[in-house]
């Protein structure tokens, strides 16, 4: 936003949160910081932010209103909460019928999609700014990123980083590229600094589950399973039952990159026909290759008692019984 904002209200939506930052501060740049107001959706009312909006100046200065979180904000499951609701919008669409001259109103949010009554409402009054990276996208991103930064990563560092973090917080993404890059000081990055550096979050137990399965490594599996269960603020009845549908999953993909390595077909044709990132798929072929057909199938049933275990079969706690299935599934 090199030049001075002269629309009402500008939205400013996507998933690439740190160019939103950057964008935001730019806009905020043209305002004297005595004239700022910043709330937060989950809090404020679009009421309350009109208010703010027509309050005015004591010193006669053009203002700038704020407010995040239009959309709500990601809980621990993923799932938005607050935001603003259908009489907020309504509200804020009858304030831009007729905004306040000396008033600049900036609204941010994450997913506000573009048949939504609000991103209609502001492209109409003002402008809409979207700063989104497609998923498939994400990985170049990372690599992006880290150029910018000074780093060379390579590229299954940028695989694996984004494994880790996951793809839905650009922001907790970025953060992680600027440890490592500090780290680095000028120098490559490849995954055993990613695996040594990179913050543990909620999906890194689950990879370290199942690449000690796949390792055959009872005691690293019984100990990731053992992280999450206690990480987790959720009941271990309920995190077991997650982990079983984690490692039944993994189960699933190992059969199928075994049966797609028999017909002959190569990790990065496969990651193509699985819709699959390529340096996951190459890691899946490297771990089914370790198992015989007949060892997956043995898993495919004992990963069928386990389902009817945690279903009321078994009088033993649903944590042991899926630790148990890990040392079962350890063994040659």
């Amino acid at each position: 936003m090199a030049d001075a904002p002269d629309k009402p209200v500008y939205l400013l939506t996507g998933s690439d949160r740190p160019k939103i930052e950057t964008a935001l501060g730019r806009l905020r740049g043209h305002f004297l910081a005595e004239a700022t107001d910043v709330v937060s959706a989950l809090d404020a009312s679009a009421e309350a932010a009109v208010a703010l909006c027509n309050a005015g100046s004591l010193f006669g200065d053009v203002r700038l209103v704020v407010v995040e979180d239009v959309d709500g904000r990601r809980d621990s499951d993923g799932r938005r909460k607050g935001g603003w609701k259908a009489a907020d919008i309504e509200t804020l669409s009858k304030y831009l019928a007729s905004p306040a001259p000396a008033t600049v109103l900036a609204l941010v949010g994450e997913a506000i999609g573009k048949t939504t009554a609000l991103w209609k409402d502001c492209a109409k009054a003002g402008s809409v700014l979207e700063f989104a990276v497609a998923r498939k996208a994400i990985q170049g991103w990372i690599a992006e990123q880290f150029a910018k930064r000074g780093v060379q990563a390579e590229s299954e560092a940028c695989a694996l980083l984004l494994q880790l973090v996951g793809g839905e917080d650009l922001h907790a993404l970025s953060a992680e590229i600027d440890k490592l890059s500090t780290w680095a000081a000028g120098e490559p990055i490849g995954e055993r600094e990613v695996e040594l550096l990179c913050a543990a979050s909620a999906e890194v137990p689950i990879f370290a589950l199942t690449d000690a399965w796949a390792g055959r490594d009872a005691a690293r599996a019984l100990e990731a399973s053992e992280t999450i269960l206690e990480r987790e603020s959720k009941p271990r009845r309920d995190t077991a039952a997650r982990l079983a549908g984690a490692l039944g999953t993994h189960l699933s993909r190992l059969r199928s990159v075994k049966r797609l390595a028999g017909e002959g077909i190569r990790s990065k044709e496969a990651a193509v026909k699985l819709k699959m990132n390529p340096y996951y798929v190459q890691k899946l072929y490297a771990q089914a290759d370790a198992f015989s057909a007949e060892e997956l199938h043995d898993a495919t049933v004992r990963f069928a008692e386990l389902d009817g275990a945690l279903k009321g079969k078994s009088k033993l706690a649903p944590d042991l019984e899926v630790q148990r299935a890990l040392v079962d599934l350890t063994r040659r």
